[in-house]
């Protein structure tokens, strides 16, 4: 909106504006100093306001009893503070994106539509006074149904071809003389790249763009569910999701800087500075939520947060074609999300033996005498050397 004010006043008032406004940098830097100023100003309040309405969370105990014991001081904690991550977010977007860019819009979907569901699903937990919520059937088909709605958006004709998208290589005829080529196409959603490579490992065409489709709903999904996973410590998720969002805030920029994607020989997608001032925001908001998530926690963010920021960094790393870079940067989601599933798996082929003392992973070291604090710390330390490692593949490729 300020954006749109700005040209509205050079181009129909005549008026002389500082330009420095609508740079991609500036904006990314506002919009991550709005959404935390906002978080902050606004937490104690909603929080006082939680608990006045008695919206508390219950510690959940059925298949590793101890945690009942090692917790308990969390009973009746306010949930659904991701209402406070998603208003100072919307808040801040409002302020400083381009509100009629394609990948604003997408975002905002998800952001919306997956907040809706999270939000239902808290809902349901503290109007029946349960710790499941919706149905482990109903969550997972509406998150997919949501899912498959963005991947068909983004894999049909009249939205993928509007894109635009430069990819920099040197071909291999002209490498003696490092001549630069820019090829320019259409609908680069079809193109799958694998870190560490600077081409793309495959370009589909046809019916084979429904496995690609396939392939999104999977990442946005799992992403979303694996962050959902992630959320059992005071500031575990805050705080991972903190790290991850900005390293992709970083890539969204340099794809989005023809020279800076021309240097590192990566993907140029114009307009993708977007999505930067998106995550920024994002990540602004989680830094001013942990302030009140960190241990001892004050709130928690529930499903409304937790789903809502996975399914954004899932389709923020779908727009980029770094789906498997997010396996990187997010190695914390995907093992907590593989150690639930190695969980489960065992149980129910081994005779109901586990792998893990308790799952998710971080409550197995709870198990082992970890105090919760020195488990959310460390997580943060190889959350923080993953996102490094993921931005450091653009360069060695």
């Amino acid at each position: 909106m300020l954006l749109f004010f700005l040209h509205f006043l050079r181009d129909f008032v005549g008026v002389k504006i500082p330009m420095v406004f609508t740079y991609y940098s500036t904006r990314m830097t506002f919009a991550a100093l709005t959404s935390f100023v906002i978080t902050i100003i606004f937490g104690k309040f909603f929080i006082k306001k939680l608990y006045e309405w008695k919206i508390g969370d219950r510690v959940r105990s059925e298949h590793c009893p101890l945690l009942s014991e090692l917790h308990h001081n969390k009973n009746d904690t306010p949930t659904m503070g991701g209402i406070l991550i998603l208003f100072s977010l919307l808040l801040s977007l409002f302020l400083w994106m381009d509100l009629k860019s394609s990948f604003t819009l997408l975002l905002l979907f998800t952001t919306v539509s997956i907040g809706a569901l999270g939000a239902s699903d808290d809902y349901f937990k503290l109007r029946y006074k349960s710790t499941k919520g919706l149905s482990g059937k109903q969550k997972f088909g509406l998150q997919v149904l949501i899912s498959s709605i963005i991947a068909l958006y983004l894999l049909w004709p009249p939205f993928s071809e509007a894109l635009h998208i430069g990819n920099w290589f040197i071909p291999p005829h002209a490498k003696e003389e490092m001549t630069l080529k820019l090829l320019s196409t259409k609908g680069y959603m079809s193109l799958f790249f694998v870190p560490f490579f600077k081409e793309p490992v495959l370009h589909l065409h046809g019916w084979a763009l429904i496995g690609m489709g396939v392939f999104f709903v999977f990442i946005i999904t799992g992403s979303s569910n694996a962050v959902n996973l992630t959320d059992g410590l005071d500031g575990l998720a805050t705080g991972t999701v903190l790290m991850a969002a900005s390293a992709f805030a970083l890539i969204a920029f340099i794809s989005n800087n023809i020279d800076l994607a021309r240097y590192l020989h990566i993907l140029y997608i114009e307009g993708s500075g977007e999505i930067a001032i998106y995550l920024s925001a994002l990540a602004g908001a989680c830094l001013g939520f942990l302030w009140y998530n960190g241990h001892p926690a004050q709130v928690f963010m529930g499903d409304t947060g937790s789903l809502t920021l996975g399914a954004i960094l899932g389709v923020s790393a779908v727009l980029l074609k770094r789906e498997l870079l997010l396996g990187i940067i997010g190695g914390i989601f995907v093992l907590e999300a593989l150690s639930v599933m190695l969980q489960v798996g065992s149980y129910r082929l081994r005779n109901k033996k586990r792998i893990f003392l308790c799952s998710p992973l971080h409550h197995h070291f709870e198990y082992k005498g970890w105090p919760e604090s020195k488990v959310v710390l460390r997580f943060w330390i190889i959350g923080l050397l993953l996102a490094i490692i993921g931005i450091a593949t653009l360069k060695f490729q």
